[in-house]
């Protein structure tokens, strides 16, 4: 796994560690805050230590920059300067009553190509006109500045940009988030991926990664979309740039290499588990043996948050000051803002970027890959009629009922009612802590779970679209690791109107050795998806009993190459130290480079051939004779 979100890096489990800081021993934090003061460019690592950019030395950082990482991590008042005073760039239409003539000169080439009736232009040179408008009424628009009416949001730790790690021209947002994913996840996956993909047929190799809303930014569709009202010119890269599978083609042409299969699922928040069912689908039909899954949002821009805040979804200013009868909102009040199964009034945007790398077990023991755990399958169902796209409906129901069915089949009663937690959707809005606090206290009834842990983690790194269930997963592996629930921290007490009968929370993390997570997603338009990830101990044991002990002990031999791989660029990583894997124009193979035939085709590059002979479940009818 690898990425990036509020909580800091996704490989090493440092984003994690981040929301169970202070239930981790001494020198785990002190190795966390250190990755994370890394990771913000706080301070620098060479052989003579920690040093800060002029070089002087910092002898103990975790301490000295404490409190500046834990205040520019996670939820938190917006940084981006477009929300900061004087506010957001906007124009405002206003119709002038000119009492008189209006006279005025600009650039030639600033005037509209039509120009209105009732001017007159005068030359004043080759480069300057004189413009004259008569009296009476000119529509123009008057620049402004709008303050912002949200002001919490959940980006990256502060000081850390993904374009700045490689040759990035112009990319928006999202796709540098994704170059940067994908890169950590093979670099913390320990194992050579041009070894690797020279052990397989290039077919069995698959990339389904995307986004909920596609690259909004001014450098994809949302600078493309207000260029003609804002005076802006369109450049070439914002409409290929903007669709929302963008990050699989990316990952295809600049960081894998990959002629196998490619795609993207667009679910609202449930797209990441969409795209991880694309993924385990193929692998259990044997079409594909590895599969990169992820998704990379980044929709903190002024336009998506008002689209959102407008429909009444996002926790704004006025909101939070009625929440809590506050009359002026100070940094630990936004940093309070998502409140997941407490009065709440809405959900904080963020931004993540999440990828994982999937293989079939027979592989994964084959090439010695140390083993996250394992998702045997993703369940998702629609809500059928409903009064409003947006409101929640019975999918969800559905989804989790076939999960937990899945589970109590594979590992029993007994693990599905003492081992298993819920990672909660957990929006912080009203509706959802109702809605999906149902769903989990009837199906916790309908199985005999009388005390569910609910995981919340929307509280930490808030709602980050699309890759929410990834930040999800990668959090649930850590728990694996760990042994640790993150708690809800801005829960001061459940709301009256949640279901909570057969539901555990808590505010602080909880010390929980599971076998099973249960990873839901509620999206708008009736979107749900529940997922089902295994521990690495469970998985383990179901290795065992598929290819036995002799196979799973010759395995772990393997493993240890992989680790000490892993545990190399982790240490480099944590120093701060990043090389994405960004590869323009390199190996770019043509048509007349293959080595075509009727049932392959050789790849330059490639040890195997595609094999082009199809799998028919039609039959064949008979040849014509004459």
């Amino acid at each position: 796994m690898g990425g990036i979100n509020p909580a800091g890096r996704t490989s090493g489990h440092q984003a994690f560690r981040r929301t169970v800081l202070d239930a981790l021993p001494a020198d785990q934090q002190r190795q966390t805050l250190e990755g994370l003061a890394a990771l913000m460019r706080l301070v620098e690592h060479s052989e003579k230590g920690w040093h800060d950019s002029q070089g002087h030395p910092i002898e103990a950082p975790a301490q000295s920059l404490r409190d500046q990482v834990l205040n520019h991590t996670l939820i938190r008042r917006n940084e981006d300067p477009r929300f900061l005073d004087p506010g957001m760039p906007s124009n405002r239409h206003a119709s002038m009553q000119l009492a008189e003539p209006l006279r005025f000169t600009l650039r030639r080439r600033q005037l509209p190509e039509n120009l209105p009736a009732d001017w007159q232009v005068r030359d004043i040179d080759a480069r300057e006109v004189e413009v004259r408008v008569p009296a009476g009424v000119l529509e123009v628009l008057l620049p402004d500045a709008q303050l912002p009416k949200v002001r919490a949001a959940a980006q990256l730790p502060s000081g850390f940009d993904p374009a700045s790690l490689y040759r990035s021209v112009h990319h928006p947002r999202g796709l540098s988030l994704a170059v940067f994913g994908a890169s950590d996840c093979l670099g913390a996956s320990g194992l050579s991926w041009e070894t690797l993909r020279q052990q397989l047929n290039p077919d069995h190799i698959a990339v389904y990664a995307g986004n909920s809303i596609g690259q909004l930014d001014d450098q994809g569709w949302g600078g493309l979309l207000k260029s003609l009202v804002s005076g802006q010119r369109a450049t070439s890269k914002q409409m290929p740039l903007g669709y929302g599978q963008m990050p699989a083609d990316f990952l295809n042409a600049y960081v894998l290499g990959s002629v196998g299969g490619t795609g993207a699922a667009l679910g609202a928040c449930a797209s990441f588990l969409y795209n991880l069912r694309l993924g385990i689908d193929d692998i259990r039909a044997g079409r594909r043996r590895v599969v990169m899954v992820g998704t990379a949002d980044a929709p903190i821009t002024p336009e998506i948050i008002e689209g959102f805040r407008a429909m009444g979804a996002l926790a704004d200013d006025a909101g939070l000051k009625a929440l809590d009868a506050l009359e002026l909102l100070t940094d630990s009040d936004y940093q309070r803002a998502c409140r997941p199964f407490a009065r709440n009034c809405g959900f904080t945007m963020a931004e993540a970027s999440q990828f994982v790398l999937l293989m079939d077990d027979a592989l994964a023991m084959e090439v010695g890959a140390d083993i996250l755990g394992a998702v045997p399958d993703v369940f998702v169902n629609a809500d059928g009629y409903k009064r409003s796209i947006s409101a929640p409906g019975i999918g969800n129901y559905i989804t989790l009922g076939k999960a937990t069915a899945l589970v109590r089949d594979m590992l029993g009663e007994k693990a599905l009612k003492e081992r298993s937690f819920l990672h909660a959707h957990g929006t912080s809005t009203p509706k959802n802590r109702i809605t999906e606090s149902h769903v989990f206290d009837e199906i916790a009834r309908a199985n005999g779970i009388n005390d569910w842990p609910v995981v919340a983690i929307k509280a930490f790194i808030g709602h980050s679209q699309g890759s929410a269930a990834g930040d999800q997963l990668a959090s649930a592996l850590g728990s694996f690791a760990h042994d640790l629930l993150p708690g809800i921290p801005t829960l001061d007490a459940v709301a009256d109107d949640v279901y909570a009968e057969r539901l555990r929370f808590s505010k602080t993390a909880q010390t929980f050795r599971a076998d099973a997570a249960f990873i839901n997603a509620k999206g708008f338009g009736g979107n749900n998806a529940t997922g089902v990830v295994l521990s690495p101990a469970v998985t383990e044991r179901l290795l065992a009993q598929r290819h036995g002990a002799a196979a799973v002990s010759a395995w772990k031999e393997r493993r240890e190459t992989t680790r000490e791989a892993a545990a190399a660029y982790l240490a480099q990583a944590d120093h701060g130290h990043y090389a994405p894997r960004y590869q323009f124009g390199e190996a770019v193979l043509e048509g007349p480079e293959l080595d075509i035939h009727a049932d392959r085709i050789h790849i330059p590059g490639y040890d195997h051939a595609v094999s082009l002979t199809s799998d028919n479940p039609f039959g064949r009818l008979d040849e014509e004779t004459s």
